[in-house]
């Protein structure tokens, strides 16, 4: 089993509240979810109303599997219109043999 986490640094420069911010966030997050089945998380900027850290894990058979999820995951946000992409990390691991 190879393991991809993501990170992705977004900015919501339309956004003048938390509750607004939260509206589009669940949105791209519901997304994710839907249409990849991956886990995500926010994971930081919680207070913030421009910013919005979200971590994501995928699960794959093959290194090769997870960068093509990895890369699903790049085009969804590139294609949300609300939010501009700051940074976008992949990190992949396999858990080490018993």
């Amino acid at each position: 089993m190879i393991v991809a986490m993501v990170n992705v640094g977004l900015r919501l420069p339309a956004c003048n509240s938390l509750k607004e911010k939260r509206g589009v966030t669940k949105r791209l997050v519901a997304r994710l979810r839907r249409e990849l089945n991956v886990s995500v998380a926010e994971i930081g900027g919680q207070d913030s109303w421009q910013r919005c850290d979200l971590g994501i894990a995928v699960a794959a058979g093959t290194e090769v599997g997870a960068r093509k999820v990895a890369q699903q995951i790049e085009k969804i946000v590139l294609r949300e219109h609300r939010v501009e992409p700051l940074h976008f990390e992949v990190e992949i691991t396999a858990p080490q043999p018993r």
